[in-house]
């Protein structure tokens, strides 16, 4: 382990090290995932997944006024990330059986302390250089 000089902490030389030896996903895997959110339309269709569940294709369409080429264009990177997952409706109710999408334990891991964290770390900064 090596000193980091930003933050004092012990870091490993190799970042593999950083995954546990029982991790179910790889660097790259996690890599992949950030760099899915990095997108701005896939970080708001994982938003509005995380912070207001399940939707349908059409629900997310009008939600985030998305065509649906576009929508099912993201999704579907989301979804081979890991972040999303699609679901499909076991019962029939007056629309029929449907398809929805929701975000997995992953997904709402990595944009809660993710992105999220960064916008309340930048707050936190601001208000206490301004008070």
């Amino acid at each position: 382990m090596a000193t980091n000089e930003a933050g004092g902490r012990d870091a490993p030389q190799n970042p593999e090290e950083l995954l546990p030896a029982t991790s179910v996903l790889s660097l790259q895997e996690y890599l992949d995932m950030q760099a899915a959110l990095g997108d701005e339309t896939r970080f708001r269709v994982v938003y509005t997944l995380s912070h207001f569940g399940d939707h349908s294709p059409k629900e997310l369409q009008e939600t985030l006024e998305l065509e649906a080429n576009t929508l099912h264009y993201h999704l579907q990177k989301l979804v081979d990330v890991g972040l999303v997952e699609k679901r499909k409706q076991t019962t029939a109710d007056g629309d029929g059986l449907f398809a929805y999408y929701r975000t997995t334990s992953l997904g709402d891991a990595i944009l809660e302390h993710g992105v999220e964290e960064l916008i309340r770390r930048e707050r936190e900064y601001r208000d206490a250089y301004r008070g």
